[in-house]
């Protein structure tokens, strides 16, 4: 397992999923969002989900939905109208890695139901097929020292958004199921380059194959072409593909498990009131 770096100075660095609510906490004060809003009431539903329900500084409600399974993420709702019902608003997602973060906010579209039960404290919530992702709004990168905003931002997390669904969807088409660690599943598949010689892929260096060197990693562009999409070579070549790898892991793992994710959201769901 990663360990967290620690820099309480500005923020902090971190790895995989340990570090991920440190560094949330750590951004929303320093930014001062942590006071923008408050819990009123907390629901869980075992350990796969929690929902809470938030009050802003202007008295308006919404509800966060927290999956544990992937806890970069946040999903927002609409306040419950007086049948349940509630409108998707956005997926904040908030991913580290040792050399900083990445956090954006995607657009949602879809409805869904929440409703509670004042004499048991509990509730049920489901949101309705066919809910989707329509377009990043907002994000923020870090880079060591470097924080990148505004359009700038924008426009590299939306460049990278489109080549994470390219990956994910060659993943699945490659044949998706993996045991185990994600990560150590598909690492030497992607970079065989990088892997010890008793993980790589058989066969991945052939006669006559081609390198190229970006990233200070000498690519097998034959092993790129035999194995890629065409709309991936030059991303792999590049040393693209391993940088999106090594700076947002845990966002291109959200994108291959997010029918998962559907599910898990989707289906009726019993909460108890927790708080």
């Amino acid at each position: 397992m990663k360990k967290c770096i620690g820099v309480f100075a500005t923020l902090f660095l971190f790895l995989q999923t340990s570090c991920v609510s440190m560094v949330e906490r750590t951004g929303r004060v320093l930014d001062g969002s942590a006071f923008a809003e408050r819990v009123q009431a907390i629901y869980a539903a075992g350990d796969d989900l929690e929902i809470r329900k938030m009050r802003s500084r202007e008295g308006e409600y919404s509800l966060l939905i927290l999956p544990s399974r992937f806890p970069s993420v946040q999903i927002r709702t609409s306040a419950p109208a007086a049948d349940g019902g509630i409108l998707l608003v956005s997926l904040d997602y908030l991913g580290g890695n040792e050399h900083g973060w990445n956090e954006f906010r995607l657009d949602l579209f879809g409805s869904g139901s929440f409703i509670q039960f004042d004499e048991t404290g509990g509730g049920t919530f489901s949101l309705a097929q066919g809910f989707e992702p329509v377009q990043i709004s907002f994000g923020r990168i870090r880079r060591y020292d470097t924080r990148i905003t505004g359009h700038d931002a924008l426009t590299y997390l939306r460049n990278r958004h489109e080549r994470v669904l390219a990956l994910t969807e060659w993943m699945h088409e490659r044949g998706g199921a993996y045991y185990g660690d994600f990560e150590r599943h598909w690492g030497p598949i992607l970079f065989p380059e990088l892997a010890r010689n008793r993980d790589r892929p058989q066969g991945w260096l052939q006669e006559g194959d081609v390198r190229v060197r970006a990233e200070n990693v000498s690519w097998n562009t034959g092993y790129t072409e035999r194995v890629f999409p065409e709309l991936l070579w030059n991303v792999r070549n590049s040393g693209t593909l391993l940088r999106d790898w090594e700076e947002a892991l845990e966002w291109i793992h959200l994108k291959y498990e997010w029918d998962g994710l559907v599910e898990l959201l989707t289906r009726e769901t019993a909460l108890v009131r927790v708080r």
